[in-house]
């Protein structure tokens, strides 16, 4: 079983800037696909950013393009995001999530995803 811890989160200012992590343990860490998740209240859960099993891919939603970065550190068993220009509608809970595939195939579907963290609050607010 992968299981997969988020931290990071907190309150911060529109504009401002948060880095999520999340850390894996279980299971061989680069055999799987990583997605950030997130959902705010009422909301259906989204995808926000997707990296590849070696890192050699990364796929965003158009709402943080530009503005979030999404890394791996296969050593470290870590992924993190990266969220710069913050704004309040960044505000919900994000979570990890991890999906087994071949090298070279990478969904950015929620279903396909079997193993997700507990979430991290993120709230964008002055």
């Amino acid at each position: 079983q992968l299981q997969l811890v988020e931290s990071g989160g907190g309150l911060v200012q529109p504009g401002g800037s948060l880095r999520l992590s999340c850390v894996a343990s279980g299971y061989t860490f680069d055999h799987y696909n990583i997605g950030w998740f997130r959902q705010a209240p009422g909301k259906e859960r989204e995808g926000v950013s997707f990296i590849s099993r070696m890192g050699d891919s990364t796929k965003y939603a158009d709402s943080v393009k530009g503005r979030f970065t999404i890394s791996r550190d296969n050593a470290k068993d870590t992924v993190y995001l990266q969220m710069n220009s913050l704004k309040p509608e960044d505000t919900a809970i994000y979570y990890c999530a991890a999906e087994r595939k071949p090298v070279g195939i990478m969904t950015m579907s929620r279903e396909h995803y079997d193993f997700w963290g507990q979430g991290t609050q993120v709230t964008v607010s002055s």
